[in-house]
């Protein structure tokens, strides 16, 4: 369980400031397209959907999101604030990606997030939608850039 390790700053109750700061660590985490890293941020025992897909413990999410990884080329990743109370915070998100035949695709989606007193994330509930797009049409190239704080565009 999440108690045995350090806690995981910041901490519930969130106000907007820490809210925000886990949305950012979270899209920064995701971005390294580490397993392990990501996984280490979830209780031993999170709960997850994703898409029609549904885990149970730091090991599946680590293998999920190996085969993910897999697929998904030059994976990155926006998220955003939508809304936090208590322990719990809603974000939206699109990341961009090609597949191995190099059709390049725009997943938009929500997620609803549930966190432990020590800060680790013990549910996460993904609903995602994948849009082809051309090459041309990106806009998520790599990390969010020192300052950018801007807020994602629905299309």
């Amino acid at each position: 369980m999440a108690g045995m390790s350090e806690p995981r700053p910041p901490l519930p109750p969130f106000d907007e400031t820490t809210a925000r700061q886990k949305v950012q660590a979270a899209e920064d985490a995701w971005n390294t397209r580490d397993p392990e890293k990501v996984a280490g941020a979830y209780t031993e025992d999170t709960v997850w959907r994703n898409r029609s897909q549904f885990l149970t413990g730091r090991d599946e999410v680590v293998a999920f999101l190996r085969e993910k990884w897999e697929h998904e080329h030059e994976y990155a990743l926006r998220k955003s604030l939508w809304a936090y109370a208590g322990n719990r915070i809603a974000v939206r998100f699109q990341y961009e990606w090609h597949d191995e035949a190099g059709q390049w695709w725009r997943s938009h989606g929500n997620e609803n997030w549930e966190f432990d007193a020590d800060g680790f994330m013990a549910r996460r509930e993904a609903s995602i939608n994948d849009v082809a797009i051309a090459e041309s049409e990106r806009r998520i190239r790599g990390p969010r850039a020192d300052g950018d704080t801007g807020e994602i565009p629905l299309r």
